[in-house]
C-alpha cells in the first residue's frame, strides 16, 4: 500500500466515523429497506477508498450525499428495469420462462445495457431507444427530438458503439 491510499484510508475512516450516522439516515429517508441502506451507505464509502486523488472535502456531507445520490439512481433504475422484465415475463406462458439461471443472465446484461446507455446524452439515449425500440425511422426520431436527420445517426452510431463496448469490450 502506497503513502497515497493509506491517506486515503485515514480520511475515509474519519469521514465514516464523523458522518456515517448522517449518511445512514439520509439513506433511510429514500429507501423502504433498512438493509439496502446500508449497503448505499457502505458502497458509498468503497466509491471513496476508489478514489486516487481524495482530499479533505471542505463539505464532506454534500460530498457524501453526492455519491449516494448516484448510487440510489442507479438502485432505482436497477430496480425499475428489473420489475419491467419480470412483468413482461409474467405474460409468457409459464413452459416458456426461462431458468432461474437464464433469467439472472438475462437481467445482468439488461443492467450493462442500461449502464452503457446511461452514459449517452438524454436524446442519444432516447434516439437509440427509440430507433431499436419502437421500430422508428429516422426522419421521425428528428422531429420528434428536434434535431437534424444527421444528428439521429451520431446519435444511433453513439448507442450502436455503446452496445460493442457491452459485448466486445472497449475498441482499440
Amino acid at each position: 500500500m502506497s503513502v497515497g491510499d493509506s491517506t486515503n484510508h485515514e480520511l475515509v475512516g474519519l469521514l465514516y466515523r464523523d458522518h456515517r450516522a448522517w449518511l445512514l439516515a439520509w439513506l433511510r429517508k429514500s429507501l423502504h429497506c433498512p438493509q439496502r441502506a446500508e449497503d448505499l451507505s457502505q458502497d458509498t464509502f468503497v466509491r471513496l477508498l476508489g478514489r486516487p486523488d481524495l482530499h479533505a472535502p471542505r463539505e464532506p456531507r454534500a460530498l457524501l450525499a453526492t455519491i449516494a445520490r448516484g448510487l440510489l439512481i442507479d438502485h432505482f433504475r436497477r430496480s425499475a428495469l428489473e420489475r419491467t422484465y419480470l412483468e413482461e415475463l409474467a405474460h409468457l406462458p409459464e413452459d416458456l420462462h426461462p431458468s432461474p439461471e437464464d433469467q439472472a443472465l438475462a437481467l445482468d446484461a439488461l443492467r450493462q445495457v442500461d449502464r452503457l446507455l446511461g452514459q449517452l446524452s438524454a436524446k442519444a439515449r432516447a434516439a437509440f431507444l427509440y430507433n431499436r425500440l419502437d421500430g422508428m425511422g429516422h426522419a421521425e426520431i428528428a422531429e420528434r427530438l428536434g434535431v437534424s436527420v444527421s444528428r439521429v445517426r451520431q446519435y444511433l452510431a453513439q448507442g450502436l458503439r455503446q452496445c460493442y463496448i457491452a459485448l466486445y469490450g472497449e475498441p482499440l
